[in-house]
């Protein structure tokens, strides 16, 4: 799913012009981005729960070349599926 996906979609059920869908996309996207970074949690119901989760340090290897390759710690974006959607998917 895209961006352009999601203000296709609004654009036909709300019956306002491509700019406005558009607008209405990206303010909900971003509205999801802040709530992850203040909150570190964000629910959807009926669809599921994101959460921001931190990754430790580790060591990793190149798949290139084989070598080894230290990997600093950081943060990632986890999802569990509701099981209203698990159950209709």
């Amino acid at each position: 799913m895209s961006k352009a996906f999601l203000a296709s979609v609004l654009q036909e059920s709300t019956g306002v012009t491509g700019v406005a869908a558009n607008r209405a996309a990206t303010d909900l996207v971003g509205a999801i981005v802040k709530e992850l970074k203040s909150s570190g949690g964000f629910t959807l119901p009926g669809f599921g729960t994101f959460r921001v989760a931190k990754t430790k340090a580790r060591r990793a290897l190149n798949p290139r070349t084989g070598e080894p390759v230290k990997v600093k710690a950081g943060k990632t974006v986890r999802f569990k599926v509701s099981p209203t959607l698990k159950k209709s998917v």
